[in-house]
């Protein structure tokens, strides 16, 4: 077996190829080789695919790449693919796809390439995956190979005798039919699956994105990470904080890392030590915010140039920015003229002598001073109030200075005006005055040292080195001046950022054009490199390219590309990708001789074309191999009269694939565990369809009662009272609702009749009025009188014929009404209901007796026994009652002349309906009748009265006549409706 894989070092991949010890010979013993639906058996020396074999089985099998299932023929096949224990045996760069045997299987090689050392995929086979890393496209590594092997969109770029580049994007079974010939080098090995391709510095993985070594970023890997530079991306130096950085860029250190910055340890003007405290420079002190060193100490003030000065001689504090004294040391008193400053007052003896400068008072006399002080107030050193000549006052003493004015001891500098020791400044470390003399100031002193992240520039320490000039390598603080050709450098003198005299700079040095790998920036008057996958281009961006390097030559929508697509190829005399043939899947250059593989299932490669594959049997090309079945395989065949080798009989080898039908058969328990499967899916289901129907229900009867306005929350009184029946156990209770407003016509809107309801009132209202009317025409004959007199002339009246309103059960629910309140007036009576129901009006008129009792009036008797009343006893029969003439009425009493009052409503409209009854010219009318009938022998039945009508009244009776009298009942005849009535 052989181990193709590739290393990297020092930026360029070395791909070696290393053959293992075994070589699968000619194989002396019969194979059997499959692809999904054929096996053949026979002699064969292929090595790819993998194998598989099975205990039990008859013979093992090479299965080539495909797919197979439980499905797949040959029998033999199905056999060993549904074996229990299957085991495979992948040959080289086939180990993923024999990881697991479940079904489906799938035979494929892995993302890579595979070789061959014999041709039809025989002999020692080697294999390597894609690389971590681009190969150099300087190098290449010759390869033997008789056959190869590409897996799916991977491709191969190969030298092969005299063409320099050819691309492959199948798998050759033979490198001698391609129709080139010579020494085969490997230059190339990329995956297709990314879109957009990766640039030159990246490498395509077989999940489709794009692998970027250390130091590149971008979805291509296009760009340099920060902090990397150069067309490798590798890192800036170290110690630089910043340096050309870019896939363009020189990788020059444009700034050095700070080490113990004052900031590191909250400090503004001193600097950081190993423990992480601030050691502030002279004259600094603590803010009142916490941080260190970023005021003036007591006795310094604050410059207009961010320093702390030393405020003058015999001032303890003074104003910031004006340096204005405040207070004034024991023995000094402020100058009148000159603010800033404190006099010293005059040494006076007892007896008031003043002594001179360089002596002091002591009693009645003047000594003389400490020789290093120039007046004072002591005499030693340190009652010096100005220091001698060459020495001056730091923290009470008189120190000298140095030949650079540094006040010995100090990081001070002396200063002649004010005979003090005064700072060298914010930033500065230390400081000097060069030639330093008694005339000397401090404008002169000059900076010798700087705070870490500050840099010394003629004597000052500045945040940055000012144009035209550099940070020293040497020390990282001194800014040096650049060469005169530069106008900025970094690094060197001599290397330059830009350049003066309208020349451009280019990796350091200045030109006068842009060499072609580059191009000039307008705004900046430098070159910038061209993007390493482009040789001449138009910016700086992998996509702005005008030409492209022999490795990537293809040039496509501003970038340049490795290869053509795979039905394309370089044409190089045009610079562009050309169509192959159409019998070609892919090929090296136009016509149909120059294939590299076949676009057809039926053709193989002969010699660089594509003819008829002429498969023996029922064999076909293999799809991906480009090569039949039975040019792997060779089967023994009889030849004359000698017989081939003879092969063992293998069941299964050529019959198609047998499924039992139906499948086989199921177990009881499976049978069982179908069967409570299906009854727990069926309860599942019913549970589920009463859940939702009874979430239907509860969503319609919460909709009903959202309309109806039914549904109230429940108070705290109701959860309590349900509480309670929780706890006791009782069952629960319902709550009454409200009823609707109109029911049953619930559908009514609140505060309005439904329709029905409507008709219903309408009905009830004419109803109502037609029965007052009928109570008008239907009048009995007589009040009730003296119970005795009433049980005399007491008779039935047949039932009125009027039809209801109310319908049929209507009207005998009031006949038995009616029959029911007579029993109870009368209990003692045997008679009818009705038999204070004397012949009404309505069937005198029409002739119809009524159908229902009339409506009975109270009467009291006693009251008024002799006045008048409206009705007499004769309306109720004959006048035969002798005994009972004090309560006889008389309907109608003549007047004072001797006629009768005018005829009422009622009158006339009874003659206009009978007038042939009633004889208006009869003399008998003309008389008054008889105030009282004679009283009759027996109680008879009422007759059906007559009417008679004259100019004085109307008379009803047979035994006389009988006048009606209008009789006032208390109604107004404006307002009353009784025709009756006056």
């Amino acid at each position: 077996m052989i181990n193709l894989f590739f290393g990297a070092s020092m930026h360029c991949l070395t791909t070696l190829f290393m053959f293992a010890a075994t070589v699968v010979a000619q194989s002396s013993s019969p194979s059997v080789v499959c692809v999904a639906g054929q096996c053949l058996q026979g002699f064969s020396n292929i090595t790819i695919g993998t194998t598989i074999s099975a205990s039990g089985a008859q013979t093992s099998a090479l299965l080539l790449p495909g797919q197979y299932t439980s499905s797949t023929n040959p029998q033999l096949l199905h056999d060993l693919l549904t074996s229990s224990s299957p085991s495979l045996s992948p040959s080289s760069g086939f180990e993923n796809s024999s990881q697991s045997t479940t079904l489906p299987l799938d035979i494929a090689l892995e993302a890579g390439l595979a070789i061959y050392s014999q041709s039809l995929y025989g002999g020692s086979a080697g294999f390597s995956s894609l690389p971590s890393s681009p190969l150099n496209p300087n190098s290449s590594t010759p390869i033997t190979a008789e056959s190869f092997a590409l897996s799916s969109n991977v491709w191969v770029a190969l030298s092969m005798g005299s063409n320099d580049r050819v691309v492959f994007w199948d798998s050759v079974p033979d490198v001698s039919q391609l129709g080139i010939s010579g020494s085969i080098s490997l230059l190339d090995i990329q995956s297709s699956a990314c879109s957009p391709p990766c640039s030159g510095s990246g490498v395509c993985s077989a999940s489709s994105t794009c692998t970027c070594p250390s130091g590149f970023t971008g979805t291509s890997c296009e760009s340099c990470a920060p902090g990397h530079f150069g067309p490798s991306c590798q890192p800036c130096p170290e110690g630089c904080d910043k340096c050309d950085e870019g896939i363009g860029g020189s990788g020059q250190c444009l700034s050095t890392k700070v080490t113990n910055a004052p900031s590191s340890c909250n400090c503004l003007n001193g600097q950081c030590g190993s423990n992480g405290q601030c050691t502030c420079n002279s004259g600094w002190t603590t803010a009142d915010n916490g941080t260190a060193c970023a005021k003036c100490a007591s006795g310094f003030f604050l410059t207009s140039t961010g320093d702390c000065s030393v405020c003058q001689l015999g001032c303890t504090s003074c104003a910031d920015g004006t340096g204005q004294c405040l207070t004034c040391s024991s023995g000094f008193t402020q100058d009148a003229n000159d603010k800033t400053k404190c006099n010293p007052t005059k040494s006076t003896t007892s007896d008031g002598t003043v002594c001179p400068d360089g002596s002091f008072a002591s009693g009645t006399t003047c000594q003389q001073c400490s020789p290093s002080c120039q007046t004072c107030k002591g005499p030693t050193s340190n009652d010096c109030i100005i220091c001698a000549t060459g020495s001056y006052k730091s923290n009470g003493s008189c120190v000298t200075a140095d030949g650079n004015g540094v006040c010995a001891g100090s990081n001070l500098i002396a200063d002649n005006n004010k005979h003090e020791c005064d700072t060298c400044g914010a930033k500065c470390t230390s400081c000097k005055i060069p030639n330093f003399s008694a005339a000397s100031t401090v404008n002169q002193a000059e900076c010798t040292g700087c705070l870490p992240g500050s840099f010394l520039s003629n004597g000052k320490c500045v945040d940055a080195c000012p144009s035209g000039t550099f940070v020293s390598p040497t020390d990282n603080v001194t800014c040096t001046a650049c060469d005169s050709s530069c106008g900025s450098c970094v690094g060197s003198a001599k290397f330059c950022l830009t350049c003066s005299n309208n020349q451009l700079a280019f990796e350091g040095s200045c030109v006068a054009s842009c060499p072609s790998n580059s191009i000039a920036s307008n705004t900046s008057k430098i070159c910038q490199t061209c993007h390493p996958d482009c040789a001449s281009c138009s910016g700086t961006a992998f996509n702005q390219c005008s030409s492209c390097p022999p490795e990537r030559p293809v040039l496509s929508n501003g970038r340049c590309l490795p290869t053509c697509s795979k039905s394309q190829y370089f044409d190089k005399t045009s610079n562009s990708c050309q169509a192959c043939d159409s019998s070609c899947s892919s090929c090296s250059g136009s016509g149909s001789g120059k294939c590299l593989a076949c676009s057809s299932s039926t053709q193989v490669l002969r010699g660089g074309s594509c003819v008829s594959a002429n498969c023996n049997g029922t064999s076909s090309v293999i799809p991906g191999l480009g090569v039949c079945l039975s040019e792997l395989v060779e089967v023994p065949q009889a030849s004359g009269t000698s017989a081939g080798p003879t092969l063992p009989t293998i069941t299964g080898l050529t019959e198609p694939t047998q499924q039992e039908a139906g499948g086989r058969r199921l177990e009881w328990w499976e049978i069982l565990l179908m069967a409570l499967g299906c009854a727990f899916i069926f309860l599942v289901f019913i549970l589920c369809w009463r859940r939702r129907a009874r979430r239907r229900r509860l969503e319609q009867t919460k909709r009903f009662a959202e309309a109806k306005n039914l549904d109230k929350p429940s108070g705290w009184k109701y959860r309590l009272v349900r509480f309670g029946e929780k706890l006791f156990g009782h069952r629960r209770s319902h709550r009454v609702q409200p009823l609707p407003p109109y029911p049953p016509y619930s559908d009514a809107e609140p505060g309005k009749d439904t329709e029905e309801l409507e008709l219903l009132k309408l009905r009830n209202a004419e109803e109502a009025r037609h029965n007052r009317e009928m109570e008008k025409l239907m009048l009995y004959g007589d009040y009730q009188y003296d119970r005795d007199s009433v049980r005399s002339k007491r008779t039935s009246t047949t039932p009125s014929t009027l039809p209801s309103l109310s319908g049929i059960d209507r009207a005998e629910r009031r006949r038995e009404d009616a029959q029911r309140r007579a029993r109870d007036l009368f209990p003692n009576s045997n008679s009818s209901p009705n038999r204070l129901s004397g012949p009404s009006l309505y069937s005198q008129m029409t002739g119809i007796p009524r159908n229902g009792p009339e409506a009975k009036q109270p009467v009291k008797t006693g009251i008024l026994p002799h006045s008048t009343s409206r009705f007499s006893s004769s309306s109720l029969g004959t006048s035969n009652h002798s005994g009972h003439s004090d309560k006889s009425r008389e309907l109608l009493q003549p007047n004072a002349t001797g006629r009768s009052s005018p005829m009422t409503v009622a009158e006339e409209y009874a003659r206009s309906i009978k007038p042939k009854l009633i004889d208006v010219d009869s003399p008998s009318t003309s008389r008054a009748p008889s105030p009282v009938p004679p009283p009759a022998p027996a109680p008879a039945p009422l007759p059906i009265p007559t009417f008679a009508s004259s100019s004085t009244g109307l008379g009803l009776g047979t035994g006389g006549q009988y006048w009606i009298t209008p009789n006032n009942t208390g109604a107004t005849a404006i307002s009353s409706k009784n025709p009756f009535r006056i």
